[in-house]
């Protein structure tokens, strides 16, 4: 009689499947776009899940032209806020920082010098930078979360986002003009974009090997213990590969979901908030986002939006078409 065989479950995409270092995503890489020069980046906090009804665009599609009802993610958005410029320059080991320039000490929240050391400078001045062959020009942008009443912090998240579009030095001009300025959701992508989600997935601490891996119980025959993994591999080599499954962390990686579409941008959170407020979030007084299905992480948790590295050739960015967002009671009442 032939061996019995199965699939392995669980996904070996990621590792080591250790607890990610900040809750402020990191980015490795920015896509190129064309057009004019605009911030790459966004950032905000999650407030929950509702489902909408939306005309249905597909040309192919069965219910093409009809509502369907799809599930979507509110995300509150307040503006950033450029605290300064970076420049990068060509090194043979790549980019390299050339300096940064911060904006006037009137212009920086006072609250951002709890998160980093913040420099003692006077007035802007990009002198130094006019003969120097910039590459890449960066801002360090970060969140208010003073306006946001479901999140329970004042400390702001700092974070990088990279300016696109036109040349080098149309950049620089436009990093110049927003410094010590506010910037808004909408100055990053507009509605019906497509973007790319980076968060923190909720974490969920040590976890046994049944549950992080999804592999099979053993025998009820077995002499000790069903939730184990029996067999570690053989013996030579003589170590543990990393394909085994074994217990560890579980949760709290930082993931990235491709090509989420920004369904629609709100400036007043009344039109989505649920009869009680979003559950262990409150009610949103700024300006949200709705974005096509879900995002990783838990409520509160900071999300961060970049420009979709890889767009299929023939996406779909027009605006939907939403007839009806809900707002029913998430409490049961």
């Amino acid at each position: 009689m032939p061996q019995t065989r199965r699939p392995t479950k669980g996904s070996r995409a990621y590792g080591p499947r250790k607890r990610a270092k900040s809750q402020t995503p990191r980015l490795d890489s920015w896509p190129e776009i064309s057009g004019a020069p605009k911030i790459q980046g966004f950032a905000g906090y999650k407030a929950g899940m509702t489902h909408a009804f939306v005309v249905d665009k597909r040309a192919k599609s069965t219910t093409s032209g009809m509502e369907v009802q799809v599930p979507v993610t509110v995300i509150e958005v307040p503006p950033m806020k450029i605290a300064a410029v970076r420049f990068y320059e060509n090194t043979i080991l790549g980019l390299k920082t050339a300096g940064e320039v911060w904006a006037a000490d009137a212009d920086v929240d006072p609250l951002l010098k709890r998160r980093v050391n913040v420099p003692k400078r006077g007035e802007p001045d990009f002198g130094k930078f006019d003969n120097m062959d910039v590459e890449d020009v960066r801002v360090l942008a970060y969140t208010q979360p003073k306006l946001v009443s479901g999140v329970p912090k004042k400390v702001p998240d700092l974070m990088e986002l990279r300016i696109g579009g036109g040349n080098v030095k149309e950049r620089i001009e436009y990093a110049k003009g927003i410094l010590g300025k506010e910037v808004t959701i909408t100055d990053f992508a507009p509605e019906g974009a497509l973007v790319d989600v980076i968060a923190i997935t909720t974490g969920k601490g040590f976890q046994g090997v049944t549950k992080r891996w999804g592999v099979k119980l053993l025998s009820h025959k077995n002499s000790k213990h069903r939730r184990g993994i029996a067999n570690l591999g053989p013996k030579r080599p003589g170590y543990v590969r990393s394909t085994v499954p074994q217990a560890g962390q579980m949760g709290y990686h930082q993931r990235t979901e491709l090509n989420k579409k920004i369904m629609k941008v709100g400036a007043d959170g009344k039109e989505v908030n649920p009869k009680g407020g979003f559950l262990n979030y409150g009610e949103i007084r700024n300006t949200y986002v709705l974005v096509h299905g879900s995002v990783p992480g838990p409520t509160k948790r900071l999300i961060r939006f970049r420009d979709a590295a890889r767009i299929p050739a023939k996406a779909d960015t027009s605006a939907a078409e939403i007839t009806y967002v809900s707002t029913q009671s998430q409490q049961g009442a």
